[in-house]
């Protein structure tokens, strides 16, 4: 909310309130913290602490704090969540989510050619090789099919292994 801190009214920031201290129109935190969101601030300074994030705003140009505080809330959102890991728990559930729906592509596409070679009595040796050497690479998250030049396979965006981080949580 740019410029938010220019029409507020006279009550205090989200950060003010939770500080116990008096909300002045220089308020670094007023523009990002609303006062109807203190649970927003909250978990941002149990995590980083008010000093930190207010340094962290300071640092940052102004047309990049809104952003930064978006950040900053997601992030003590999931460190919160899963004090351990934080983000890249996350991240490491969500790459294991997409390697196994790119497993389950691979093989819905390979059923569909299957299929499609068998009504066509289509039996030839080349377009069934290349099916039956199709392989799901899941330890990287990616796909690479036999004949295919590297430059090909990089297009399905081979992921970085991020199974040996354990996630607790099941979306």
């Amino acid at each position: 909310m740019r410029g938010c801190h220019d029409t507020r009214s006279s009550s205090s920031c989200a950060a003010c309130k939770l500080l116990k201290r008096r909300c002045t129109p220089t308020c670094i935190f007023a523009p990002y913290f609303r006062s109807d969101e203190p649970k927003k601030f909250a978990k941002v300074h149990k995590v980083f602490g008010a000093s930190n994030v207010s340094k962290i705003l300071t640092e940052v140009p102004e047309e990049q704090r809104e952003d930064t505080v978006n950040s900053l809330a997601y992030e003590a959102e999931a460190r919160l969540r899963d004090p351990v890991y934080g983000c890249i728990g996350a991240i490491a559930l969500l790459q294991t989510k997409l390697a196994e729906l790119q497993h389950d592509l691979a093989l819905a596409k390979a059923r569909l050619a299957r299929y499609a070679a068998a009504n066509n009595n289509n039996t030839s040796s080349t377009s069934l090789g290349v099916l039956e050497n199709c392989v799901v690479n899941m330890s990287y998250g990616g796909l690479s099919f036999s004949g295919q030049s590297s430059d090909d396979i990089s297009q399905y965006g081979f992921l970085c292994d991020f199974t040996h981080f354990p996630y607790p949580f099941q979306a």
